[in-house]
């Protein structure tokens, strides 16, 4: 079991940077993967970026490069650094987790359904 609650995101103008967090309550941080989702309006939920107990990551294309996916293990605390923000990045960010597949070695996809946990998303607005 995993509990996630989020907290950050706001409005920015376009070439902005925004910062989310997200802290993720298990007694097994090792076995999940914990990532970000986000749904802009009238679409879809897309995977913007994941990173396994190993530290590694894997972004969606749009962002790589100008997000970072981070923890504090410390404070059981995932973040997603937001660099370089342009209006289509408005929607709801939801914090996100799974266990890892493959003998608890890898991610799931980046596709929304692979993802057993979700947080109560968090809103971010780019205006241009």
């Amino acid at each position: 079991q995993v509990q996630l609650v989020e907290s950050g995101g706001g409005s920015v103008q376009s070439g902005g940077s925004l910062r989310l967090s997200c802290v993720a309550s298990t007694n097994n941080r090792g076995g999940y993967c914990l990532g970000w989702f986000r749904q802009a309006p009238g679409k879809q939920r897309e995977g913007v970026a994941v990173v396994d107990g190993y530290g590694r990551a894997t972004y969606a294309p749009s962002v790589s490069g100008r997000f970072t996916i981070s923890e504090d293990s410390a404070r059981n605390t995932m973040y997603l650094q937001m660099n370089n923000l342009k209006p289509g990045a408005t929607g709801l960010y939801y914090c996100v987790a799974s266990p890892l597949l493959y003998g608890g070695r890898y991610c799931p996809p980046l596709l929304a359904p692979q993802y057993n946990y979700w947080g109560q998303g968090n809103q971010v607005t780019v205006s241009s």
